[in-house]
């Protein structure tokens, strides 16, 4: 699942001794170790033990010498190929390890583990090279890599020029394929020959740009011809416009490859040697041709071992791209800092937890005050800035209300609308139109979302009690909405009130069963919305709405939430209003519907767009930006905090304002 080693029971676990001061101090390396089956310590190794050394450090020497004295094997630890937002050097800890008992992936002196499995495993597994295939379309759709703390809006230079990688100088991956400046000099000759009269990129090391080591090129290898890049520029945007790739060693070279590339390749690398390089000084061991798929799967499915530090255990890949897309998005978003206005109070704190990581957050009506920051602002309020943000909930919201002050866990961000507003374009529109087609892992992924949330029981507050015993009959479940919230006010039409509502659905199913299901903040007195329910055959009050869905045939609703939710469910839903999930051929829409919504995904397609792609989720254990999946765990679990007597007392008076305010309106 993870890589080679397997993760055997504490009567079983290897003891395995390391004489690098970083073992001790690496929490994550130690805990990554554990779970795999290793009690890491510190002393002489006996017959039966290991000694761990971390790649070709200057103190990998120390544990050498102890495991030739001892006669021990050794074990090889490295970071895996995608590690974290920054270089290591930054302290931030890895989310894999490359453990291997047989050499080092990037030392072609002797094989690894990973050449045994390129070489010798038959990689021909159709789920494993599905997965691969998936996988690769995530990192390059998402811009990941290695390091990751680059720029997707910087624009790549013009198409047309030849790729040279730098790489960080003395690098153990370069001096293990006897890497040097000759060698360096070599290659940039070689691509100015090979491509006369092309435009020639060195491509600086993360690392160098970011200080803490230099490279093997400088502005003194510089000419008409030749220029230096080290703006933070995303890899896979500066592979996409280049006509050749040339590297010594690289990790850059592994991605050429997944790009399409066919690099030429002056070390020894362990992605040499497969048919899918140009090899300077080819290993001639390596004689086997494998696809980029192989390639792959072997290099970051079979060989690694992948940590989810949200679940602290060991995972596999797409549940380390779940994390790591999600916190690179965060990353990307927020480290310019943000300023935001119109945001209340009660807010305030736990927004600063999750935009205000990276740059703590500024709160201030005048955004002039800080111009080199974003500019977020609370849902729908008016703004004159065209490059403002609009922060609303998500749809996964809390384990309470927000009207009783309960923090939200996801959060939405859209820089063209928002949601709820169907008179102009939103984001989320556009990620709908983007998922009309999905891939197979999108599918499966999304597929598996809906069963979580469906056997779960989850909605967007997760607040009621089980359902009371229903008529016999067709049931129709009405939901009913807060009459002055903006969904309300900016989509909808003739039908604007829940009253209003309930005689539509009556006068179109006048022998069905309507159950009512008032709003929760209406049911808390949070919040106006109490009606004449007349109409009504059943008033399901302080009902879990998870639960209404299970025993109702179908849904009528202005905008309300509980539609998509009964989407998710298999239930037809017709909507008076429009709804950001109306409009896609989903739904049965009575109301007006923007003619700009003509795609016509499936419901993956949809739950794809407003549950993975659209909201952010904060996790409230580990503090951190996590995935969808994540805040799922945390919402069926107790680990989701809840509102203490303050809250709701402030709530109580914060509802009494909002109620003489819609009545004096």
């Amino acid at each position: 699942m993870t890589g080679q080693a397997p993760t055997p029971g504490d009567d079983e676990r290897s003891r395995v001794y390391a004489y690098n001061g970083g073992f001790l101090t690496q929490r994550r390396v130690r805990r990554i170790l554990h779970l795999t089956g290793f009690d890491l310590r510190f002393g002489l190794p006996g017959a039966d033990d290991l000694v761990a050394i971390w790649g070709n450090s200057p103190t990998a020497h120390r544990g050498q010498k102890v495991a030739r004295n001892r006669n021990v094997p050794l074990l090889r630890v490295e970071d895996a190929f995608l590690r974290s937002i920054h270089p290591g050097r930054s302290g931030e800890p890895p989310i894999g390890l490359l453990l291997d008992r047989s050499g080092l992936h990037f030392d072609p002196s002797g094989p690894s583990h990973l050449e045994h499995i390129l070489a010798h495993d038959p990689l021909d597994d159709t789920a494993v090279l599905d997965r691969a295939r998936g996988a690769m379309a995530r990192i390059r759709e998402h811009h990941l890599s290695k390091y990751n703390n680059f720029d997707t809006a910087i624009q790549p230079p013009d198409p047309g020029y030849v790729l040279v990688v730098d790489q960080v100088r003395d690098d153990a991956s370069v001096t293990a394929s006897n890497g040097n400046d000759a060698l360096f000099r070599e290659m940039l000759v070689f691509a100015q020959e090979e491509h006369p009269g092309a435009r020639v990129i060195i491509k600086t090391h993360p690392e160098t740009r970011a200080g803490f080591r230099p490279g093997y090129y400088s502005e003194a290898d510089t000419s008409n011809r030749v220029s230096l890049h080290d703006d933070p520029l995303s890899p896979w945007d500066i592979l996409d416009g280049a006509v050749g790739v040339y590297t010594v060693s690289s990790h850059l070279g592994f991605e050429a490859i997944l790009a399409g590339h066919r690099p030429r390749v002056f070390g020894q690398p362990f992605y040499a040697g497969w048919g899918l390089t140009t090899d300077e000084n080819p290993v001639p061991r390596r004689a086997r041709s494998l696809t980029r798929a192989q390639l792959f799967a072997a290099a970051m499915i079979l060989y690694p071992t992948w940590y989810d530090p949200f679940r602290d255990q060991l995972c596999e890949l797409e549940t380390v791209l779940d994390n790591l897309e999600a916190q690179v998005r965060a990353w990307r978003e927020d480290r310019r800092g943000w300023v935001a206005s119109g945001i209340r109070l009660w807010k305030r704190r736990p927004m600063q937890q999750t935009f205000g990581y990276v740059k703590r957050m500024k709160f201030d009506r005048d955004r002039r005050k800080f111009p080199d920051r974003r500019h977020m602002i609370w849902g729908s309020a008016p703004t004159i800035d065209d490059d403002t943000i609009r922060i609303e909930d998500g749809f996964l919201r809390s384990r309470g209300l927000g009207a009783t002050l309960v923090p939200a866990l996801s959060l939405t961000l859209d820089d063209l609308g928002i949601y709820y507003d169907p008179r102009q374009a939103s984001r989320l529109e556009a990620h709908i139109t983007a998922r009309t087609t999905l891939r197979p892992d999108q599918s499966l992924r999304a597929e598996r979302l809906i069963t979580m949330l469906t056997r779960s029981g989850l909605s967007k507050y997760n607040v009621g009690g089980p359902v009371a015993s229903l008529p016999e009959g067709h049931r129709i479940l009405v939901p009913g909405q807060v009459e002055d919230d903006a969904s309300i006010r900016l989509g909808t039409g003739d039908i604007s009130t829940n009253a209003a509502l309930l005689r539509a659905v009556r006068k179109a199913h006048p022998d069905s069963i309507l159950i009512y299901k008032p709003h929760p903040d209406v049911e808390a007195g949070l919040r106006p919305g109490v009606i004449d329910t007349a109409n009504a055959d059943v008033i399901a009050n302080e009902t879990d709405p998870s639960a209404l869905l299970a025993q109702v045939d179908e849904v009528w609703t202005m905008t309300s939430l509980l539609g998509f939710e009964a989407l998710l469910r298999g239930i037809p839903v017709t909507t008076v209003g429009t709804p950001f999930y109306a409009g896609w051929g989903l739904t049965t829409d009575l109301g007006d519907i923007p003619k700009r919504r003509q795609a016509r995904p499936d419901l993956l397609g949809l739950v794809h767009a407003a549950l993975i792609d659209y909201p952010r989720y904060f996790d409230p254990v580990t503090r951190r930006i996590c995935p969808v999946e994540v805040v799922v765990d945390r919402l069926n679990d107790a680990s989701v905090p809840q509102p203490g007597p303050v809250n709701r007392t402030v709530s109580k008076l914060q509802g009494l304002f909002a109620t003489y305010a819609y009545l004096w309106r």
